[in-house]
């Protein structure tokens, strides 16, 4: 490896020579820090504007000045190559003075609209991609009409959640190259940094692999459930060799309006057998009511429905339901911002110091949310360090479900939150919404049928009404 700096010659990266000339509409290009990725495409787009008069967007996902974009790269790069005399460089644009080439910066997040409205866009370089949200990329794609347009897509890997991983890497579509490129194929690196590398895979080689080798993470921290505990609870039953017993249970979301979606799972004890979700409007509850009906006389299951909004009249189409089959399902209300249960129970029965329902959790969502989420915890535990727990604290998914990786990452997306008292609340869809991210419709509904009961409430008692 060459241990020159990256200012000492004016020198594309050679490794990268294929990936810039193989003909492909989107070019992803990922991996770890100090890759020359960023520098590589800063490098190639002024050689691009030296032969014709391209037009590059420059995008990013927060941009509040031009110095967080990629235009510092650019003018190193214009330098490098002695190209000065050939470009104009104001305080927020870069244009070639012969062929006409130009430079433009946005941020994704204030501009959006405005970038909708661009016209002739000949690139558009996507710089720190793993913020890329579904709802940008689908404005994004169509504005970069221009035939032969490309679309340069580059980032270090975060979480196997984030869309750009998933869309780019794991699902690449048509017409698309990717490259994955370490430090390693980096021929400019330098000593010192080869030295910093070196010292960090010393110290902690999980976090080496992750910034350096550009491995994305399983587990966000800030979440309440991490992904990784999802993973372990697939067919966690089969793994752990338990038969599911006990109660049968449906928990069902309720769509409210606009884009929202029904959800239903359904669960029989610890296992989540089933997970459907669809489209109805607001006005047509009884129809998605009739949905789950059915589904819990199939499963001879009770039924645990979002009681709140346009929820709240499902109780009245289940009562109506129940006349109109001769059946007596049991429904049960779940106020996701009522009390919540069994309050003076202390939240680990371990520690006699640890706070109490009611002083820890803002509301019966965020009591519902953690303790589903300590379930995926032991379940994680009991398959990779072998700790024994009963199966009443533990929770399996079946394989066969139907959107189980939907299911997946919206149960792992939420983040903890907390209320003016300091109570532990689950990030709201008001919260999700200002990442670009959906209501998380399976999950609420998932976590609905693993909801906590009253202390001391038995089955005979939840189902009195319940046919058997």
């Amino acid at each position: 490896m060459q241990t020159s700096t990256l200012t000492s010659r004016p020198t594309l990266n050679p490794a990268l020579r294929d990936f810039w000339l193989t003909p492909a509409r989107n070019r992803v290009l990922y991996g770890g820090r100090s890759s020359s990725k960023s520098w590589d495409a800063a490098g190639f787009a002024i050689f691009l504007a030296t032969k014709c008069r391209i037009r590059v967007l420059c995008a990013r996902q927060f941009q509040n000045k031009i110095a967080e974009s990629v235009y510092t790269l650019l003018k190193i790069q214009i330098e490098r190559f002695g190209l000065q005399d050939e470009f104009i460089i104001t305080e927020n644009a870069i244009r070639h003075r012969t062929t006409g080439a130009e430079f433009m910066f946005y941020g994704l997040w204030r501009h959006i609209d405005e970038i909708k409205s661009l016209e002739g866009i000949d690139i558009l370089w996507l710089e720190e991609a793993h913020n890329l949200t579904a709802e940008q990329w689908d404005i994004l794609e169509p504005t970069i009409r221009k035939e032969g347009s490309q679309v340069w897509i580059l980032f270090n890997p975060r979480l196997v959640t984030d869309f750009v991983w998933r869309r780019f890497v794991t699902n690449t579509p048509p017409d698309t190259i990717k490259r994955h490129i370490n430090y390693n194929e980096n021929p400019f690196l330098s000593s010192t940094m080869q030295r910093i590398i070196a010292a960090k895979k010393a110290e902690d080689e999980e976090e080496f692999r992750h910034i350096y080798l550009g491995e994305p993470r399983e587990d966000d921290d800030a979440v309440i459930i991490k992904r990784s505990w999802i993973l372990a609870a697939i067919d966690a039953h089969k793994k752990l060799g338990i038969a599911p017993s006990g109660m049968k249970r449906i928990g069902f979301d309720v769509a409210d309006s606009g884009d929202d979606k029904n959800a239903a799972a359904a669960a029989h004890g610890f296992l989540a057998t089933e997970v459907e979700e669809w489209k109805a409007g607001e006005d047509e509850l009884l129809k998605s009511a009739g949905r789950v009906h059915g589904m819990a006389r199939r499963l001879n299951a009770s039924i645990d429905y979002d009681s709140i909004g346009v929820g709240a009249f499902a109780g009245a189409h289940f009562q109506a339901l129940n006349t109109e089959h001769g059946t007596k399902i049991a429904y049960h209300r779940f106020n996701a911002g009522g009390a919540v249960l069994n309050p003076e129970t202390r939240i680990d029965a371990k520690d006699p110091r640890s706070p109490t329902n009611k002083d820890f959790y803002a509301n019966l969502k965020a009591q519902t949310w953690w303790e589903v989420g300590k379930r995926f915890r032991n379940t994680f535990n009991a398959i990779h360090k072998g700790e024994q727990h009963d199966p009443a604290d533990l929770i399996a998914i079946a394989s066969g479900c139907t959107h189980i990786d939907q299911l997946v990452d919206e149960l792992s997306t939420p983040r903890k939150d907390f209320d003016n008292a300091g109570k532990s609340k689950v990030e709201s869809k008001k919260d999700l919404s200002k990442r670009d991210i959906p209501s998380p419709n399976l999950a609420d509904a998932f976590v609905m049928a693993f909801a906590p009961r009253e202390r001391g409430a038995t089955a005979t008692v939840m189902l009195k009404s319940r046919h058997r």
